[in-house]
């Protein structure tokens, strides 16, 4: 396992996104880890602009959120993990609609959902 690197509120998106991309040109994958709503919008931004950093070198990257739990200072907590790994070259991008679904499989499924307020045996069509 690589170094975890740690991510606070008061952590600089930029440098966080320098030590990802410098882990992840070393190591090919990386571990981001942070602790509270504040510290974990900064972890995202920083993966953001790591991403950014790596284009030059040809390498994409995949994020992958996980809870953990954490011992600090004798107290269990629970964090955010973000296990960054490189993506294939030329791997399509995965695009999610506002649903959560991908975007590739979009109408297959919408097909067959139904929305909340429809009562149960309505046609989604409206037919």
């Amino acid at each position: 396992m690589t170094d975890m690197i740690k991510v606070s509120a008061n952590s600089l998106t930029t440098a966080v996104a320098g030590a990802i991309a410098g882990v992840m040109r070393d190591h090919g994958k990386a571990d981001v880890q942070a602790i509270g709503a504040s510290a974990v919008n900064q972890a995202v931004k920083a993966i953001a602009i790591a991403r950014g950093y790596l284009e030059g070198d040809m390498i994409d990257i995949a994020c992958i959120p996980h809870f953990v739990e954490v011992d600090i200072n004798g107290q269990e907590r629970t964090a955010l993990r973000f296990t960054i790994e490189q993506r294939p070259p030329g791997a399509a991008p995965v695009a999610m609609n506002a649903n959560g679904v991908h975007a590739s499989h979009h109408h297959s499924v919408t097909d067959r959902v139904m929305a909340a307020d429809e009562p149960a045996g309505a046609d989604p069509a409206g037919a």
